[in-house]
């Protein structure tokens, strides 16, 4: 399999027609494989909320457009952001176990490189920050 822009633009049309304004591709076979990799297609307005993987560490790669990630403390308090845009040479970010986060989008065609240690395990509400 190529991963080519005609994929790219695939995934991005389903994120845009997405009520979630999102779609993911997974390259893993299921979601208890041990490594869960997948393109995420993300257009403005998508709401992710802050939330938290207790299990394990997180990285996103920006293969397209342009996101911001934003990290909290558990009082809802913005500690640290990160400007990731490949035209300007920040292509990524690690994002530690337990580190509440979440994204902006910023420029429509946005797709990230998701990987992240499996199986896949829905957010529990505690991990979610209200």
């Amino acid at each position: 399999m190529i991963l080519d822009n005609k994929l790219l633009d695939e995934v991005t049309e389903k994120a845009k027609q997405s009520p979630r304004l999102r779609m993911n591709y997974n390259l893993h076979e299921s979601l208890d494989a041990k490594a869960q990799r997948l393109f995420n297609a993300l257009e403005p307005g998508t709401e992710l909320p802050i939330h938290r993987h207790p299990h394990t560490a997180e990285t996103y790669l920006v293969v397209r457009g342009h996101i911001k990630v934003i990290f909290y403390n558990e009082n809802k308090e913005v500690t640290q952001e990160f400007d990731l845009d490949p035209l300007k040479g920040n292509y990524g970010v690690q994002i530690p176990k337990n580190q509440w986060h979440t994204l902006e989008v910023l420029e429509s065609g946005t797709v990230i490189f998701e990987v992240k240690d499996g199986p896949y395990m829905p957010s529990a509400p505690e991990d979610i920050l209200k």
